[in-house]
C-alpha cells in the first residue's frame, strides 16, 4: 500500500509575536463569532472598540514576558517532538494560529503546497469548546473551501482523559508536592481558562465537563487528598462559570492551606500562565495569607504528553 502523506496541524489560539501586534490580535479575537456572536458589521464594530481600549494593558502584560507571547514557539516545539514520535516519512506537523501568525489560511496553504493528501486537525485544547477547538476547526474548513480544496480531513475532538495528558500532570504535580514545606496542608487548585454561563447553556458546551473528568483523572494517584475545580480569567460583566481562581486562592488562606495550582486546560505557557497565575495570583495568595503558592508547569514537550498524542494519531490513521 502506498503511504498517504498526512499533515498533522496543531491549532491554538496563538498570540502577538510583537507589542504592535497586540491590537490586531485582540481585534482578529473579538471578531471571532465564536466569541461574539453579534452578526456583522456590529460584530466588527464592537471588535475595533474592544480591541482599542484593551491594548494598553494588554500591551503592559506582554511586555512582562519580553514583549510576545511564547505559545507559537512552543506549540512549534510541540510540533516538532510530535513529528519524531510518530517517525513516518510521509507525517508532517504543522503550526496554524487562529489569531495571529501563522494564521489559519497561511497554513492551509502550506499544507496544500506540501501535497497533503489527509488532514488531521489537532486543536491543542485537552477540553473541547465551541468558542477554541470549533472555531479552530471551522476556519481551517472554510479556508480550504475558498481554495476549493478538501483534502481527506479527521478532527481530535478532545483528549481530556487521555492517558499521557493524564499522566504527564500527575507527574509534574507530585514534583511540585517535592517543594512543599513538611508538614504544611496542601489544596490543589485545577484552574482552567473560564466561559460566560451563556455559552455553555446556549451551545450545551462540554467544557466545563470535560474539565472535571481531566480532573477526576488526575486525582485518582492523589487518594483523598484536598482539591477544586476552579476558573481564570473572567473579563466583562457577564455570569461566568465558577468558582473564580482568585476567590479559591482566598479560601485556601482563610483554611490556612498552601496551594499547588495546575493549569489544567493549558499545554503550553501564555499570559494566562505567566503573568496571571505566575504574577497576578501569586501576590494575590501573598496578600491573602497562603502559606506557600507552587504553580505546576503545564505540559508543553512533556514525554508522557508528546507521547499520548502522538498514540491517539496512530490509532486514528492506523500507522
Amino acid at each position: 500500500m502506498v503511504p498517504v502523506k498526512t499533515a498533522i496541524v496543531l491549532m491554538t489560539m496563538g498570540g502577538p509575536d510583537n507589542l504592535k501586534a497586540v491590537r490586531p490580535f485582540l481585534y482578529n479575537l473579538f471578531n471571532d463569532p465564536a466569541i461574539i456572536s453579534l452578526p456583522q458589521p456590529f460584530r466588527s464594530l464592537l471588535a475595533s472598540l474592544i480591541s482599542r481600549r484593551r491594548a494598553p494593558h494588554a500591551q503592559e502584560i506582554y511586555a512582562k514576558m519580553g514583549g510576545k507571547s511564547p505559545i507559537f514557539d512552543q506549540t512549534k516545539d510541540q510540533a516538532v517532538a510530535l513529528e519524531k514520535r510518530l517517525s513516518k516519512d510521509f507525517v508532517r506537523c504543522f503550526v496554524a494560529m487562529r489569531y495571529w501568525t501563522p494564521l489559519t489560511a497561511a497554513t492551509v496553504e502550506e499544507v496544500r503546497q506540501w501535497g497533503a493528501e489527509r488532514i488531521v486537525l489537532l486543536p491543542m485544547y485537552p477540553q473541547f469548546s465551541t468558542t477554541t477547538s470549533q472555531s479552530s476547526c471551522k476556519e481551517w474548513l472554510d479556508q480550504c473551501a475558498k481554495l476549493n480544496w478538501f483534502p481527506q480531513t479527521e478532527t481530535i475532538i478532545s483528549y481530556a482523559d487521555n492517558s499521557g495528558f493524564i499522566t504527564a500532570n500527575q507527574i509534574l504535580i507530585q514534583e511540585a508536592f517535592k517543594k512543599v514545606p513538611q508538614g504544611q496542608p496542601v489544596r490543589l487548585l485545577f484552574s482552567a481558562h473560564g466561559l460566560p454561563v451563556s455559552v455553555i447553556e446556549k451551545r450545551q458546551d462540554p467544557y466545563p465537563r470535560q474539565v472535571e473528568d481531566s480532573t477526576k483523572a488526575i486525582m485518582t494517584s492523589f487518594g483523598d487528598q484536598d482539591f477544586s475545580i476552579c476558573y481564570q480569567s473572567r473579563v466583562g460583566p457577564m455570569q461566568w462559570i465558577g468558582p473564580a481562581t482568585p476567590d479559591e486562592i482566598v479560601r485556601a488562606g482563610q483554611d490556612g492551606k498552601g496551594i499547588i495550582l495546575i493549569p489544567i486546560s493549558f499545554v503550553c505557557e501564555h499570559s494566562e500562565t505567566l503573568v496571571e497565575l505566575d504574577i497576578d495570583y501569586a501576590e494575590l495568595a501573598k496578600e491573602s495569607g497562603v502559606p506557600f503558592y507552587i504553580r505546576v508547569p503545564t505540559v508543553g514537550i512533556h514525554d508522557e504528553f508528546i507521547g499520548g498524542l502522538a498514540q491517539i494519531i496512530k490509532e486514528r490513521l492506523k500507522i
